[in-house]
């Protein structure tokens, strides 16, 4: 057996957590002396009972290593473990780090910087919005922006990263083959090109509502720091805020309207010492970030962001995104009609959309309408 097919075996071993865990590790030294040792000898770490240590000394009884294995393959998924060396520094220091990650995508060095961003499921215009351009911003300056793939902000923060081809991380709160939100499943499939999809728990663990706020942790403490984009006095981000907080992160939260319930939790945020925030600079400041070439063989100039000022005329468009923009000519359609005129399906459209707005091409108004934005000029061309 091997080290990380040890680490699964222990994964599955019932009511194990990562805080048990780690104290059978810091005694036994590696998990293969763990799932070796008698009983007697488990029951003798603070904290395994008689219960646990039966479970852990008895675990082929009850673990089923070679299916989860052959899951793993199935899916196309491999394993991360403390012991390797893609394993991010930031949770090796948290108190309970997980032992096992399911990897479906990639993880790479320059993932290790990074920041998480999250928000409310029930969002408004504004948040969404706001989490698109900062999330864009963030991972053009080469930071990877990692996030729950929930409903609202989550999902606004992983469109902006794919949309600047930057960086982005998913951490679930299921198993890969219970992949939750179902409906966001095209989402992770993206996500798992350009960056990686990411869990700790077994393949086909169902979504539970106990899962999502202790996966938080993970979205907390991969990165330097945590930007709250919009969320209530009870919204589950405020609980990724404060677990970021006890984890040393630097916290960011972006202001809203006052008389908004989805606002009220950020605004709370920065009344209690977190960084307002009203563009990635605000952000990228505190974390030195060195911003990347804006194109092959180019650098952008070390003060600028993307949508801190306008791109350098004439701005280079692909013949689909000169096909919207020519669509968009004679005032604002709705996605619909865009769809239509364009021959293309939502998705889709939806994407292009996004690279279009972030390089201040187009504006998205309310009611999924698109216009070209008046400081749209010269005519963009096509390369």
């Amino acid at each position: 057996m091997t080290r990380t097919e040890a680490c699964i075996a222990l994964n599955l071993v019932p009511n194990l957590g990562p805080v048990r865990l780690r104290k059978l590790l810091d005694q036994f030294e590696s998990p293969e002396r763990v799932l070796s040792a008698r009983a007697g000898q488990l029951e003798q770490v603070p904290g395994i009972g008689p219960e646990v240590a039966t479970a852990i000394a008895q675990w082929e009884s009850s673990v089923d290593l070679q299916g989860e294995l052959a899951k793993i393959r199935a899916f196309d998924a491999s394993i991360l473990t403390p012991w390797d060396a893609l394993y991010p520094h930031s949770l090796r220091e948290i108190h309970n780090p997980p032992v096992v990650l399911y990897v479906w995508g990639e993880i790479q060095e320059r993932d290790h910087r990074a920041v998480s961003v999250v928000g409310s499921r029930k969002s408004s215009y504004y948040g969404v919005e706001c989490a698109k351009k900062l999330s864009y911003q963030l991972a053009y300056a080469g930071l990877t922006v990692v996030s729950g793939l929930a409903r609202g902000i989550d999902t606004a923060a992983h469109q902006g990263a794919l949309a600047a081809k930057g960086r982005t991380l998913a951490v679930l709160g299921s198993g890969l083959n219970q992949l939750y939100p179902p409906e966001n499943f095209s989402l992770a499939e993206k996500i798992a090109a350009q960056g990686a999809v990411l869990s700790e728990y077994p393949m086909d663990t169902p979504p539970a509502v106990p899962n999502f706020p202790y996966r938080n942790r993970i979205v907390a403490g991969w990165g330097s720091g945590i930007l709250v984009v919009e969320a209530g006095l009870k919204s589950g981000a405020l609980i990724t805020a404060n677990q970021a907080i006890d984890q040393g992160r630097l916290v960011y939260a972006v202001p809203g309207p006052i008389d908004r319930p989805t606002s009220a939790g950020t605004n709370r945020l920065i009344q209690q010492g977190a960084k307002l925030v009203t563009s990635a600079s605000d952000v990228l400041e505190d974390l030195n970030a060195l911003f990347p070439s804006a194109a092959p063989g180019s650098r952008r100039p070390a003060a600028s962001v993307p949508g801190d000022s306008p791109p350098p005329p004439p701005p280079q468009v692909t013949p689909d995104e000169a096909q919207i923009l020519s669509a968009l000519v004679r005032g604002p359609r709705h996605l619909d009609e865009l769809s239509e005129a364009c021959d293309k399906p939502g998705h889709l459209l939806s994407a292009i959309l996004l690279g279009l707005e972030m390089r201040t091409l187009v504006e998205a108004l309310p009611g999924t309408q698109y216009r070209l934005r008046p400081a749209t000029a010269p005519t963009p061309q096509t390369p």
